[in-house]
């Protein structure tokens, strides 16, 4: 039986003008992670980067590894995790995150610091809110719908584009189910807004966040606080939506006034409602879809950017889920 010869082939990648050490890593751990992620021998020889190993690898490698000098380039930092990211987008078919050059990015207010979406359903996230008065996230934890929601609407107060910022988030277990907690209500709820204060926080410094929540330019409230008011000159992200009933959701919908835009986000498969089917977020995507100035954005496990395992503990819950389904729709069959 004859044997079957793998062709293998080298390609170098022109770094010139790249920052040799952003784009090795420390320790040369970023030459090592695209070795591992892609099966093929990574070595940076004086002004190229060298791909050798089996033709098929090595031209997958090609797009991770020039983008990855063009970062290099543009001074960027790279981690092990983005490398992940750019090989799973190759590895899916899917569209890798812009360049630095080419996508949207946000300037975090008094700071150097830019904040530019690392994949590619990060870029249409951030550029469906460029373009759109209401845009609705709706993908797994940790894609980040929220973080991203709350720099552009930072971005739009600094700019002047709005003149405040109105943050909300149901909490499920608000009314009586909270009456044995101590504290007041605001005590009560606090801990179910933390997580919007903690964005808040990476996108301002403490003194200028004190001084926005005093004077209520910023404002961070439960959902059911949203009732009877109309909201106008104002960014409105409402969290977590998928635990918003359907009648919160109108009513969410409906406070919107005048120069005014709303970010939607949830995770459907994170639903603690008592019936699932009564989802506002469910419904919304049921039945605004279509209609002109709305815009659904769907992010999944490929634009993850916490640790590596959670994308792959996403994807195990996914297939457990997956069949599940098939073993009870078998059963029904059966019977």
């Amino acid at each position: 039986m004859a044997e079957t010869t793998i062709e293998t082939v080298q390609r170098r990648i022109p770094a010139e003008g790249a920052d040799y050490l952003l784009m090795a890593g420390v320790n040369d751990a970023n030459l090592q992670e695209l070795a591992r992620v892609s099966g093929c021998r990574v070595v940076l020889r004086d002004d190229d980067l060298i791909l050798s190993g089996p033709a098929e690898r090595v031209e997958a490698l090609v797009p991770v590894a020039e983008r990855i000098v063009e970062l290099a380039r543009m001074g960027r930092p790279i981690s092990r995790a983005d490398i992940e990211r750019m090989a799973d987008a190759v590895r899916s078919g899917s569209e890798m995150a812009p360049g630095p050059a080419e996508g949207p990015r946000v300037t975090v207010p008094g700071s150097s610091r830019t904040i530019i979406p690392k994949t590619a359903g990060q870029r249409r996230y951030i550029e469906a809110i460029q373009e759109n008065d209401i845009v609705v996230g709706i993908g797994p934890a940790g894609t980040g719908k929220t973080y991203l929601a709350v720099a552009m609407a930072v971005d739009a107060l600094m700019k002047k584009k709005v003149r405040r910022i109105i943050l909300a988030r149901p909490a499920v277990e608000a009314g009586e189910n909270l009456g044995f907690l101590p504290g007041d209500l605001q005590e009560k709820v606090d801990p179910y807004l933390r997580p919007l204060y903690d964005a808040l926080e990476d996108m301002m410094t403490a003194e200028r966040m004190r001084r926005a929540l005093e004077s209520r330019t910023i404002e961070i409230a439960p959902l059911a606080y949203m009732r009877g008011r109309t909201l106008q000159d104002a960014f409105v992200i409402l969290d977590e939506a998928q635990n918003a009933t359907s009648a919160q959701m109108k009513m969410f919908l409906t406070r919107l006034g005048l120069n005014s835009r709303a970010v939607i986000t949830g995770d459907k498969t994170q639903i603690d409602l008592p019936r699932t089917d009564s989802s506002g977020l469910l419904e919304v995507e049921r039945i605004l879809k279509g209609v002109e100035g709305i815009a659904f954005v769907y992010l999944d496990p490929t634009d993850v950017i916490r640790h590596r395992l959670v994308k792959d503990i996403i994807r195990a819950y996914e297939v457990a889920a997956e069949a599940e389904a098939a073993a009870a729709e078998s059963g029904d069959g059966a019977g």
